[in-house]
């Protein structure tokens, strides 16, 4: 029996409406850090323009964006709207590659502490679910911040050249 501040996620697209209704939350709450886990980010929905718009809301000098992927090009190639978005808020976004002994085991979390925690546990089915509970939250991020301290830091905001 499901409680009723989780909400179950069944299919790819229940997965990307949860994924676009979570950072409408998170920009209505205000969190003072959001963390986005996944291997590529390849169904997210982050080239969205009312995705950007809500992370744009929500984007403040003393807010932190840290994102954790094994690696960005997917990102770059399939969400150019985020990349810019990232860009031109380089002051709030982090963005980490974990170490080579942790990628196989990279979740799929997006996590506002105190407003919501979305996680996918089968990739290939898009099960997973959206949670309010704080049990759930403290529990993403003992494990996100363990991946954290054997993380990186990559995908530069922007490339400097001689």
């Amino acid at each position: 029996m499901n409680s009723p501040a989780v909400r179950l996620i069944e299919t790819r697209s229940e997965f990307q409406l949860a994924v676009r209704q979570a950072f409408a939350d998170i920009a209505s709450a205000g969190p003072r850090e959001i963390w986005m886990c996944d291997e590529d980010f390849s169904d997210w929905p982050l080239n969205d323009p009312q995705v950007i718009e809500q992370l744009s809301r929500w984007a403040m000098g003393h807010r932190t964006c840290t994102v954790l992927a094994l690696n960005y090009e997917t990102i770059q190639r399939n969400h150019p709207r985020w990349v810019q978005w990232r860009r031109e808020r380089s002051h709030v976004v982090r963005c980490l590659i974990p170490d080579e002994t942790d990628g196989a085991r990279l979740p799929c979390v997006l996590l506002a502490p105190g407003t919501l925690t979305l996680r996918l546990v089968d990739r290939v089915r898009c099960r997973g679910s959206v949670s309010a509970e704080l049990a759930d939250a403290v529990r993403e991020r003992e494990h996100l911040d363990a991946l954290l301290q054997r993380s990186v830091d990559a995908f530069p905001a922007s490339m400097l050249g001689l």
